[in-house]
């Protein structure tokens, strides 16, 4: 169903029949079908319905065409059955990292059967490029200012599943999962135990923390394999997760400390500003902030439709925490709505909802503060640690040597150290309404030492490893296992060293450990 898409009346034409309306939103038909309006802006309509993985692709690869200079369509990987995984970006330089300028993600359909959260971004989408060409100040900002990543099907195979039952009368859990029965917000490597291991220890970084060799041993699904290799190659800074099932914003940790306990408030050291950024969408939504408790999500409004995710309930390989504690990224989770697979005729409604909340919290990634780490000599300091006392949680610097951390406003004692050079230490205060990024560069100095005596900071977890990600291309035939198994000690060619010594056992054998029948 093709709705008109109703805006600001003194932006626009008015008619005594229709009211005020964005004649770019206005036109009927498919998209294929829109004409151009002027040789300087080009037609967009969107269409409040749902979308096929062959209609989504057309209609991001349209909204890219028309916005080719701050826009364009990428493929981070592929499906387990071969669909590319297909983000669309915004950005005044669209295809590059630029010095100082913060990158952010949305992620859609995690969930194969929970649509609405792709439906919206397909949506914000071309809301971004048509207010973009009509000059509004807002998206023209946000546009030049921050690079913005779309990937509104995570998984497309699972969507299929949902799409091919009747719309609204879909099972709760049919196309949940990927092609290969596995829940992808389940899948991602489970740091969050690690974390609370080391968290006892002092001296120990609980940031950054590497992926267990063992987790690659198991069944990994390429989608997760893929977001995994972007996060690596992006420096995220702020992502939000889209779900259904219910109407909340949550934030991590997703698992608790105390994994017997059904529901247990499990807080990171950033809990102050993941509730700011929690807040930043819920307090504009404007049914999250409906008073009524028989309402969906009524039963959260008493906690300000925001909840500590293992004070909801606790799980393990959630993608929210794996970006807190693996790379830079902070990473909420909003429930978009009780329905799972709404009705057409319901979506126009849910984008009048949830528009405002998707564009104040994308606005959220330039609080804080930014800047560069430099020798004397200018040259960037890469991987350069940004350190906040009283929060155990550091940042680290990207290749150009920049750095975004997000913070509460409050005084704050910064501090920018690498291997090799003086710490430098610096005091900061970002007052309450400040919503733009403050600017704290440091320039470190070398020690000098002799290089054996460099300084080396805080311990860090175990030795540097290999990480099979390095060797991933997400874009393969064949994206499965990717593990080097010339890394495993095998025996006889095909068999562990162990192999023997376990077979020997007879019935007292741990067939458990035997992976290798």
């Amino acid at each position: 169903m093709a709705w008109p898409y109703f805006l600001d009346c003194d932006r626009f034409f008015v008619s005594q029949e229709e009211g005020c309306y964005n004649p770019l939103e206005k036109l009927r038909g498919s998209i294929d079908d829109t004409e151009e309006l002027s040789s300087n802006i080009s037609s967009t309509t969107i269409q409040f319905t749902h979308h096929s993985y062959p209609q989504m692709v057309r209609v991001l690869k349209k909204t890219a065409s028309r916005c080719s200079h701050i826009a364009k369509t990428y493929s981070i990987g592929r499906s387990f059955d071969g669909k590319d995984l297909l983000v669309i970006e915004f950005s005044d330089r669209p295809g590059h990292h630029e010095l100082l300028e913060p990158e952010f993600k949305y992620i859609g359909n995690i969930h194969g059967n929970e649509v609405t959260g792709k439906e919206m971004l397909i949506y914000l989408a071309q809301y971004l490029c048509s207010e973009y060409l009509l000059g509004n100040p807002r998206i023209q900002h946000l546009i030049n200012n921050t690079r913005i990543h779309l990937l509104p099907s995570m998984n497309p195979d699972g969507y299929d599943v949902a799409a091919a039952e009747d719309v609204g009368h879909n099972g709760w859990t049919n196309g949940r999962q990927n092609s290969q029965h596995l829940d992808l917000n389940r899948d991602f490597p489970d740091l969050t135990s690690e974390y609370y291991r080391l968290a006892s220890t002092r001296g120990v970084r609980t940031d950054h923390i590497p992926i267990s060799q063992y987790y690659w041993w198991g069944k990994v699904a390429p989608e997760t394999k893929a977001v995994m290799k972007w996060m690596k190659t992006i420096p995220f800074v702020l992502s939000a997760s889209l779900h259904g099932g219910d109407l909340v914003v949550s934030y991590p940790f997703d698992f608790s400390k105390h994994p017997l306990e059904e529901k247990m408030f499990s807080p990171t050291p950033d809990e102050k500003m993941f509730r700011l950024l929690s807040r930043a969408y819920a307090n504009v939504h404007p049914i999250m902030m409906d008073t009524s408790e028989n309402r969906c999500g009524g039963n959260f409004l008493k906690r300000g439709s925001i909840i500590n995710g293992a004070d909801w309930y606790s799980f393990t390989g959630g993608m929210s925490d794996f970006n807190y504690l693996h790379t830079n990224c902070f990473e909420i989770t909003v429930e978009l709505g009780c329905v799972k697979f709404p009705p057409e005729e319901a979506l126009y409604t849910l984008w009048q909802h949830n528009k405002e909340s998707l564009l104040n919290f994308m606005e959220m990634v330039h609080r804080g503060i930014k800047g560069t780490v430099t020798d004397k000599f200018g040259k960037p300091v890469k991987n350069a640690r940004i350190l906040v006392r009283g929060i155990r949680h550091d940042v680290t610097t990207a290749a150009d040597g920049d750095y975004w951390r997000l913070l509460p406003p409050g005084t704050h004692i910064v501090i920018a150290q690498a291997p090799g050079y003086t710490k430098m230490i610096k005091k900061v205060t970002i007052p309450l309404r400040m919503k733009r990024a403050g600017r704290v560069d440091f320039i470190l100095h070398p020690l000098d030492l002799h290089p054996k005596k460099f300084m080396k900071g805080p311990r860090r977890n175990g030795y540097k490893r290999h990480d099979p990600l390095e060797d991933f291309d997400p874009h393969a035939e064949n994206n499965g296992d990717f593990l080097d198994e010339k890394k495993r000690p095998l025996q006889d060619g095909n068999k562990p060293w162990w192999w023997s010594y376990f077979t020997s056992l007879n019935h007292h054998k741990p067939t458990w450990l035997l992976k290798y029948q």
